[in-house]
């Protein structure tokens, strides 16, 4: 096709940028003529493509460009020219002025009701371009974050101005202040905000001169703004009454629960308050209802790892364990492999403390230690449910542990975690609850270590050299990764990795240098693993009680790549920095 031909529709764009095959062009030209759907649609719903990769498509076709926007580079003043209301409601976002051109991003360039709409609102000459939601929602959702925190200043100062100090020691703070407006705006703006700002916790603090206010974000916790001193009993009483619990008692401990929604999001949150020579500090865990379930290949499992998991999963019985410390991603690793075993034939029971993520179809059971619900009581109660997969949110006694390899032998599959810094260590773990030996290395079929790393931001990526010290560490590990055998042979997605950059002449690693859609240069979260096979050879060593390094040894000869190593290759490939390796794995 020559550069003045355009293309016929979308379908025949891809497919002369080679994005879809003749085989799916076909399918979707035939499923077009049959159904009448649009040829747009069908790629859409099918998810051929990309999103950014179908708008440019969609652009070569209409003779409308494509354009990638950044939060950062659109002037507050710009995006004030179309309101935010506005805006969401028809998915537009406006992006550069000149004269009376006003250029405006769309979903859909071609819906001419939306730009006459915008045109009389705004008195401007609409240009029309096309762009992705996923842009659309990053720069909307940015002023939404900053109108946020205009909003919680404005409602800081009013009760800052209104609201009498509060000595220590004075009586209880009354019903009408907690539920007065400005107090019960300034909760719900701090629980708003954390949900849209991808938050796991809420931290609130007192001190002796004001109340900070931190969210954890991608396991990094970051002070938000502080919150004045006079108001900080009001707000702590609002989220005690919102969680159930007792607001005059101020001396102990408590834990309580509430639900709320923002936009579609409906989201879980455990509240406990501890008291502090300062006042009552308040954390609130954030668990969203739907839960999220990935692929394993985007929780980051690739190549043998991958294989030897899948292989694992799919096994009629036998147990299989994840490791790691807390917020490493282990629940979100047993909640997809629940979810991809889940099948009409097979009786799912889970259970955990707490549910975290749903996952439909799986009956899930909640501890309540109160009711004498515990883990090893629900477990107990599992084997007369006539279960397939057995799912323990946590072995964290002998009693339990006993439990779950007794069903494991009895033909049940069984998942569950541990904490345990590496996939060997988890044997000798096992051993010290006095599980006997001979069960261990007939039952487990892996362990699998993992980690969180935050990924460095796809947006504001640099290369750079590293220094003479960290260069000898990395070609240390290297070295290690490529005289191992099996590794090589039987990994290709890792062999691949490791002789490309061996080939290199310089060995380059990657960072952020930090811009409005990042944290710092991070953004988002990838994990890093290391699965232990039960072996023969390993089984061997369970049964002499070997230590964790001699079975971490045979592993490795039988192709394990280690959390370090698989941190490391991660680095150079640019998913994520040395600095967070280290921090997670040392």
């Amino acid at each position: 096709m020559s550069k003045e031909e355009k293309p016929q529709s979308v379908a025949d764009a891809l497919y002369n940028k080679k994005l879809i095959s003749s085989d799916q062009l076909s399918a979707i030209k035939f499923e077009s003529v049959n159904t009448g759907k649009s040829i747009e649609s069908i790629i859409k719903d099918r998810g051929y493509v990309s999103s950014e990769d179908y708008a440019q498509a969609f652009g070569d076709v209409y003779n409308i460009e494509f354009v990638k926007l950044n939060p950062g580079q659109i002037g507050p003043e710009l995006l004030d020219s179309v309101p935010l209301d506005v805006a969401k409601k028809y998915r537009v976002v406006p992006f550069n002025l000149d004269g009376i051109k006003l250029s405006l991003a769309m979903l859909d360039p071609l819906d001419l009701q939306t730009i006459d709409f915008v045109e009389r609102k705004t008195g401007f000459k609409v240009i029309p371009f096309i762009t992705t939601e996923k842009i659309i929602d990053n720069v909307l959702d940015e002023q939404k974050g900053k109108e946020l925190g205009e909003e919680i200043t404005a409602a800081m100062e009013e009760i800052t101005q209104n609201t009498v100090k509060i000595e220590e020691g004075q009586a209880e703070i009354t019903d009408a202040t907690i539920r007065d407006a400005p107090i019960a705006r300034v909760v719900g703006m701090i629980l708003e905000t954390s949900v849209k700002s991808g938050a796991s916790d809420v931290h609130i603090e007192p001190g002796e001169d004001a109340c900070r206010l931190r969210y954890r974000v991608d396991g990094i916790l970051s002070e938000k703004r502080k919150i004045p001193k006079e108001m900080t009993d009001s707000v702590v009483a609002r989220i005690k009454i919102l969680a159930g619990m007792k607001i005059d008692e101020k001396r102990i401990p408590q834990d309580g629960r509430f639900k709320v929604q923002v936009g579609k999001t409906e989201t879980d949150l455990r509240v406990s308050t501890l008291p502090t020579v300062f006042g009552e500090k308040v954390v609130i865990r954030l668990l969203k209802e739907e839960g999220t379930v990935f692929t394993y290949r985007d929780l980051g499992m690739r190549g043998l790892t991958l294989k030897r998991f899948e292989e694992m999963s799919l096994k009629p019985n036998g147990m299989i364990l994840v490791t790691g410390p807390t917020s490493s991603g282990k629940t979100v690793t047993l909640a997809s492999t629940l979810s991809k075993l889940n099948t009409i034939r097979v009786n799912v029971v889970t259970i955990e403390d707490p549910v975290e993520i749903r996952v439909p179809g799986v009956n899930q059971v909640q501890v309540n230690p109160q009711a004498g619900l515990t883990f090893s009581a629900g477990l107990r109660s599992f084997l007369r449910q006539d279960p397939n997969i057995i799912m323990v949110g946590e072995i964290r006694d002998g009693e339990t542990a006993e439990l779950a390899v007794h069903a494991a032998l009895t033909g049940h599959l069984v998942l569950s975690t541990l904490h345990t810094n590496s996939a060997s260590g988890a044997i000798p773990r096992l051993l010290d609850m006095d599980i006997e030996d001979f069960f261990l290395a007939s039952t487990i079929l892996g362990v699998m270590a993992q980690r969180l790393v935050r990924k460095v931001c796809q947006y504001c990526r640099e290369e750079y050299e590293p220094p003479k010290e960290i260069l000898e560490d990395i070609n240390k590990v290297l070295k290690e990764i490529s005289s191992n055998t099996v590794l090589m042979t039987k990994d290709p997605e890792v062999s691949k990795v490791v002789k490309g950059i061996l080939a290199k002449d310089k060995i380059t690693l990657f960072r952020g240098k930090g811009c409005p859609k990042c944290d710092n240069g991070y953004k988002g979260r990838v994990g890093i693993f290391e699965l232990l096979a039960m072996s023969e050879e390993v089984g061997k060593a369970t049964l002499e009680k070997l230590p964790s390094s001699k079975i971490e040894e045979i592993a490795k000869k039988e192709g394990m790549i280690t959390l370090l190593q698989d941190g490391y290759v991660r680095a150079l490939e640019g998913d994520t920095t040395l600095e967070e390796v280290m921090r997670v794995t040392k």
